[in-house]
């Protein structure tokens, strides 16, 4: 008897798709147990990557999000996958794939772990809501311009604010403000490209402390501060919980995961037909911008099954496991699946996913990556939490930042 240990962030859809998927494995490899360990993000990272999980043998493989893999590779923590794809093929690997997801996998020539769940944030909204009679004619009349997505932050604010009923316990928008090492960093760093702006200078230094990047902080803050436009729960909610209450009806529009999106096209949902997606706004004439955050598959370099791992990442990343998992909410990443005609017929959203995930920016990469999210988490806690000025807030993070030496590559 073999037994594979996959730790997963306890997350329904994750859950529900990584079972399945164990369960099919199983069956067509008698004598194989998949033990499925689903922990919240915090102890996954913890468990597998700073415990060394994955370094010392106690997981075989880990689902990880893309920020962590820097750090996990430059730890040793990772097993090469290129001398793996060399013995034992993955049919249509890298062409069958999108570039965007293949490309950040791969540090110093290594091929750290497969693309599993994709997703690139984007602009979500309610089509019933625009497409009402009634309120086309009523924001007409306000703002004597027609109701359609908005493209620049300024009509995001303004259109947000129109949709805002509290009567109806519905607001204009949401956002997952809490810190939890990932939503505000993507949060943040969202607003500095839709602004023209980076995260870091020229050397991989992150640098805050510009006035475009004041810009995003003040405009952040105000929204997430108004309950005339966003939901007042967002400084409690992580990306799947403001998420959900999109899908429950309480939001009209909200940038956010792709995924969310797609699961509104889910059998018994009550927003099934009624979501689209848009770019993201942008402002100061920014081009539409979007960011590629995913989650990938990684063999532990300490395993004493890679065999039996590496059999296994190639039946999940075949073109009917891939497309498989999109019943469950998850989001395929081979482009087979995202060009299913069945699947886009059902889902149509899916439509888009490839145009904006093949435009889709990346975060910096390095090891210093987590300590960079703690400090805009902080950035953000304070923003939210006090009336501190914006510019006082980033000098002194940028501080830290000096401070720790912190560079990305």
């Amino acid at each position: 008897m073999s037994t594979l240990r996959i730790a997963l962030r306890n997350y329904a859809d994750f859950e529900n798709a990584l079972t399945e998927e164990a369960r099919l494995f199983e069956a067509a490899h008698p004598g194989t147990t998949i033990e499925l360990i689903s922990v919240g993000i915090h102890e996954l990272y913890k468990s597998a990557i700073a415990d060394s999980g994955l370094l010392h043998g106690h997981f075989d493989l880990a689902l990880l999000v893309t920020d962590w893999l820097a750090e996990a590779h430059a730890s040793g923590a990772l097993e090469d996958l290129h001398p793996w794809l060399q013995r034992i093929h993955i049919h249509d690997w890298p062409g069958g794939w999108p570039r965007s997801l293949v490309q950040p996998l791969i540090m110093n020539g290594h091929l750290t772990s497969i693309p599993w769940h994709d997703g690139p944030e984007c602009l979500v909204y309610r089509t019933d809501l625009f497409n009402d009679p009634a309120k086309q004619a009523a924001f007409r009349k306000q703002f004597f311009r027609d109701l359609t997505p908005p493209t620049t932050w300024e009509e995001f604010e303004q259109t947000a604010r129109f949709f805002t009923d509290p009567a109806a316990h519905r607001y204009g928008t949401v956002f997952a403000a809490f810190p939890d090492g990932h939503n505000t960093l993507y949060d943040f760093a969202l607003q500095l490209w839709s602004r023209g702006a980076e995260l870091t200078d020229s050397t991989g230094r992150p640098f805050l402390t510009t006035p475009r990047a004041l810009s995003a902080l003040d405009f952040y803050r105000r929204i997430v501060r108004d309950p005339a436009i966003c939901h007042p729960q967002s400084p409690q909610l992580d990306s799947t919980q403001s998420g959900d209450l999109f899908l429950k009806g309480e939001v009209a529009l909200m940038v956010n995961w792709f995924g969310f999106a797609a699961r509104s096209g889910r059998e018994g949902s009550p927003l099934a037909g009624k979501v689209a997606i848009a770019p993201i706004p942008t402002s100061y004439g920014a081009p539409p911008v979007s960011l590629s955050v995913f989650w990938a598959l990684a063999m532990g370099r300490g395993s004493r099954q890679k065999e039996l791992v590496w059999q296994f990442l190639r039946f999940v990343a075949s073109p009917e496991r891939d497309l498989g998992i999109t019943r469950h909410g998850t989001v395929g990443c081979r482009l087979s699946t995202w060009r299913n005609p069945e699947l886009q017929s059902r889902i149509p959203v899916y439509r888009e996913v490839e145009a904006i995930s093949l435009g889709a920016r990346q975060l910096p990469t390095g090891p210093d990556m987590a300590s960079f999210a703690a400090i805009i988490d902080e950035v953000i806690t304070r923003a939210l939490t006090t009336d501190e000025p914006s510019a006082a807030i980033l000098d002194s993070a940028q501080r830290e930042i000096d401070s720790k030496g912190i560079r990305f590559s």
